[in-house]
């Protein structure tokens, strides 16, 4: 009854689904990129042993880069098929792999649009990281007999509630899993309560970030433009309505020519708007695009540009986080860290909660109750060269003690591989 009624649900809201779709495609026309993709028409899959991950957007497609290293090394002789469901991660997953992965959009999760999707990749084994359960694909998967885990799996206490109020829905959704990696005893307890089954807690991948020579390098050219001797606070992957709050705290404050905050929208439709909101109220402003050096009388710049965050934080003195200002829990701050940057997160941080109260109690981080104060606070360490030095080694001290998840998730695949093939052949026989 609950797999009937979720597949007339999907029917009935195709119309919207595909509404939102084409209004997404206003601002971004990758929406509309191999739109057959998302019905599960993929052309040019050449039968090989293949090995699906799926990171819905570019946060995670970004998590996944240690990943994918990992199972090359470990599965030499399978192609990697990237999954997405937004055109940034799809870019993000471009510019990290380039031609060494095959990328497809997921399918909706319709019946037939998951079964063409199996049928024409038919993967030996899939990772879904972080949420993403998509409970009519795990169970054709399921019965195509191909294991698919929940990597790097992370479940707050809001989720978990809501997921609580369905629980027939719920443990239909999670039996489809053939095991959950969680990064988190917290995470693992909440999928545990929601009847999960085959949870085990390998860590947070994101801690085993490498920052490629080509972020670093970049991060020193954008320095060298914004002025190495400016104090420069990167306010990094902001959200919408935090970038006004931002600017109006900033606004408020005694100018200062050493002073430059650099904005960067995590979504590329609103850096016009951005840039608009810092020029309406009276600041001068350079943009990523306008590729020139930054003169003294400017005090914001755009960060236009998308796959360039880690460079943005490289050249910071003091990242604010972005989405930790208003309800939207967070960015990823172990970035910054991995680069020895002092944090400055706001209340927000349901997405990172583990990370986020890590990183203050190990000195990495501050956390503030709104942008007023993140700005103030801002000012503070970015004005005392000890005490930015201090956070710095913390962050990197915080972020090597948390390392190794990587590994520690290749065990757990290979030992669920190794458990599924088990059960297959007790199966047949």
């Amino acid at each position: 009854m609950i797999r009937a009624l979720y597949a007339l649900a999907w029917w009935l809201l195709m119309p919207f689904v595909l509404a939102r779709l084409a209004w997404r495609a206003r601002r971004d026309s990758g929406y509309l990129h191999a739109i057959g993709e998302r019905f599960g028409l993929n052309s040019g899959a050449l039968p090989a042993p293949r090995i699906w991950v799926h990171a819905v957007s570019v946060g995670e497609t970004r998590a996944a880069a240690p990943i994918v290293e990992a199972l090359e090394r470990r599965f030499p002789g399978h192609r990697i098929l990237l999954t997405h469901m937004t055109p940034t991660g799809r870019a993000a997953g471009i510019e990290l792999f380039g031609d060494r992965v095959e990328r497809a959009w997921l399918p909706y999760d319709l019946g037939f649009a998951t079964r063409r999707f199996i049928a024409a990749w038919r993967p030996s084994f899939g990772l879904v990281l972080e949420t993403e359960i998509w409970p009519r694909l795990l169970e054709e998967c399921s019965r195509s007999g191909i294991p698919v885990g929940l990597a790097n799996a992370r479940l707050s206490e809001r989720s978990a509630r809501r997921y609580a109020r369905w629980p027939g829905f719920t443990r239909w959704a999670l039996q489809g899993l053939a095991g959950i990696a969680a990064q988190g005893q917290a995470d693992a307890d909440r999928f545990l309560g929601l009847g999960a089954r085959a949870v085990q807690v390998t860590g947070n991948v994101k801690y085993d970030v490498s920052v490629p020579a080509a972020m670093r390098e970049l991060g020193e050219r954008f320095r060298a433009r914004f002025g190495a001797t400016r104090e420069v606070w990167v306010a990094g992957s902001t959200r919408e309505g935090e970038e006004a709050l931002l600017l109006d705290a900033f606004a408020r404050m005694p100018p200062r020519e050493a002073e430059l905050l650099v904005l960067v929208p995590r979504h590329p439709h609103r850096f016009g708007e951005v840039a608009a909101l810092a020029g309406a109220r009276g600041f001068a402003v350079s943009r990523r695009s306008d590729d020139n050096a930054v003169d003294c009388a400017t005090r914001v710049v755009v960060g236009d540009s998308m796959g360039e965050m880690l460079a943005y934080y490289a050249a910071a003195d003091v990242v604010l986080m972005g989405g930790s200002l208003l309800d939207f829990g967070s960015q990823n701050l172990i970035e910054p860290c991995a680069l020895g940057k002092p944090v400055v997160v706001g209340p927000s941080t349901y997405n990172f909660e583990d990370v986020a109260n890590g990183a203050i109690r190990a000195g990495a981080a501050v956390r503030v109750t709104d942008a007023a104060t993140a700005i103030d606070v801002a000012r503070a360490i970015g004005s005392d060269a000890a005490r930015r030095s201090q956070m710095g080694e913390k962050a990197l001290a915080f972020v090597a003690a948390h390392g190794g998840a990587v590994g520690r998730l290749m065990e757990w695949v290979e030992a669920a591989l190794a458990s599924s093939a088990r059960l297959n052949a007790r199966g047949r026989g």
